[in-house]
């Protein structure tokens, strides 16, 4: 048996053959197969064959009985594949000479041979992992959004209730907590931004490129995009066939999802804490010890923290595959698919269970509610009010900590301290009659509330920031629910 002929289960079957004598080695065989991975874009795989078998039944190639009878094949394959009738075999090199073996065993080797003509398994694939990627982008788009939701949820349950505010992981200002949980709402929403955006960029088909150069067949590539779900075809065959900065962008973006997420799981790891206590995770979304009995642990959040290193190891795996590869197409590239296939494994655990875990946990609002001015955190309003007095920062600055100074000596908070020591620290600089008047700042509700700009914690400024990120979120939503097989979503500009 020479190389592409029709095997048994244990031969071999090649799209590729002619000048060879004999088989692949055992050791090529198995480093070549693929298909225990890329089996997943077999659907895809099947679809961009009906297409193209209808581009060469209008170029002239496909009689209209041949074309009839090659898409009832097809679709009798289609069958069997998602009934698991047909699956790869032992000789099957990648989910593509699967497919065409189960093809020509239905159709036969005179018509199932046709339907190679005009393509490459370079633009084949090409084609393949954007579709795929393209479909489970608004699927991680989906989940993404759930979390979004969920912390959404909280911010409004969360109300005016205040927290301390943290820089370095030390007391800083006091705000509100949905200010807090709203902090991670955003980067989220850009995570989805980014899925949109880079959705604009993929679509476009490489089909027809076939191997670099295009195809002599007078083929239609543009009624084929548009079949597959592209609005248009890739401008230069080699770029369509070779590139694969698509996927790593979206390897990035998935990658960049961990992060987001991890960050705050690490920030409800450290709140689920005895020493913290500021958040209690519900029982459903929590383990315990095997060997002690009073643990609960945060373990969503602590595996979430590590599956963003996983995510981060896939995208700079690949990326060091990329970055040595000469122009056209190379094996090498085969990497793409495990890569952001694992990824979107990934995600599509983390992020339900993630939002699962925000959106039952309870906070203890009277243990922030006593810790958010410790620690000095009002410092900044004193010198912020010895600024409306007309003292230049540089010096309210050093008054302030001059307080600040004054109470850690004696073990007390800054509202603890004398009229007579706020009078005797500001002298020359305020009035004695207007020194005590500071401690009209020195409350958490008097902080918070005066921080009522743009972009600040006062309640006012919070409400509208839900408020906004509620219309952005139903926005994006529309992206996530679009459909990458019929016409092209189309982002208008910014979510926002």
């Amino acid at each position: 048996m020479t190389q592409g002929e029709k095997g048994n289960e244990g031969e071999h079957l090649a799209l590729w053959g002619g000048r060879f004598k004999a088989g692949p080695s055992p050791e090529l065989a198995r480093l070549s197969k693929s298909t225990q991975f890329d089996w997943r874009l077999a659907d895809d795989d099947i679809a961009g064959s009906r297409a193209h078998a209808r581009a060469l039944g209008r170029a002239g190639l496909l009689s209209a009985d041949e074309l009839k009878r090659m898409e009832e094949a097809l679709n009798q394959l289609q069958r069997m594949v998602d009934s698991g009738e047909f699956t790869p075999v032992a000789g099957d090199e990648d989910e593509a000479t699967a497919l065409e073996r189960g093809l020509l065993e239905i159709a036969g080797d005179e018509l199932g041979g046709k339907l190679r003509a005009g393509r490459s398994r370079n633009d084949q694939i090409a084609t393949l992992i954007r579709m795929w990627l393209r479909r489970n982008a608004r699927y991680v788009a989906r989940l993404v959004l759930g979390v979004v939701n969920a912390l959404i949820g909280q911010a409004e349950k969360a109300g005016e209730a205040v927290m301390p505010g943290r820089t370095h992981m030390q007391h800083a200002q006091p705000i509100l907590l949905a200010h807090q949980l709203m902090a991670h709402v955003w980067p989220l929403l850009r995570d989805v931004e980014r899925l949109a955006d880079w959705d604009k960029r993929m679509d476009e088909s490489p089909y027809g490129a076939g191997a670099l150069a295009g195809s002599t067949l007078g083929l239609d590539p543009e009624a084929v995009a548009h079949e597959l779900g592209f609005s248009r075809v890739n401008s230069n065959s080699i770029d369509g066939t070779a590139s694969r900065d698509g996927v790593a962008e979206f390897s990035f973006i998935a990658a960049m999802i961990g992060v987001n997420l991890s960050r705050l799981a690490e920030e409800i790891v450290i709140w689920n804490t005895q020493e913290f206590a500021f958040v209690r995770l519900d029982d459903a979304y929590s383990t315990g010890s095997s060997i002690m009995p009073q643990k609960k642990n945060p373990d969503i959040a602590e595996l979430t923290r590590g599956k963003a290193g996983r995510l981060i190891g896939d995208m700079t795996g690949f990326m060091a595959t990329l970055k040595g590869l000469p122009t056209a197409y190379a094996r090498d590239l085969q990497e793409d698919k495990e890569a952001v296939f694992d990824q979107v494994d990934t995600l599509e655990v983390v992020l339900p269970a993630f939002a699962g875990m925000v959106r039952t946990m309870v906070f203890d609002k009277d243990r922030l509610k006593a810790q958010a001015p410790t620690g000095f955190a009002l410092a900044t309003d004193i010198a912020e009010w010895l600024v409306k007095q007309g003292v230049p920062f540089r010096h309210a600055h050093e008054l302030s900590g001059a307080c600040v100074k004054l109470a850690e000596g004696r073990g007390v908070e800054l509202w603890d301290l004398a009229d007579d020591d706020f009078v005797t620290i500001f002298k020359g600089f305020v009035s004695p009659e207007l020194a005590p008047q500071v401690r009209k700042v020195l409350s958490v509700e008097g902080s918070v509330d005066q921080r009522n700009e743009k972009g600040g914690t006062a309640p006012e400024r919070v409400r509208e920031q839900i408020a906004k990120a509620k219309r952005i979120a139903a926005k994006a939503r529309l992206f996530a629910d679009s459909s990458s097989d019929g016409p092209a979503y189309v982002a208008s500009g910014s979510l926002k």
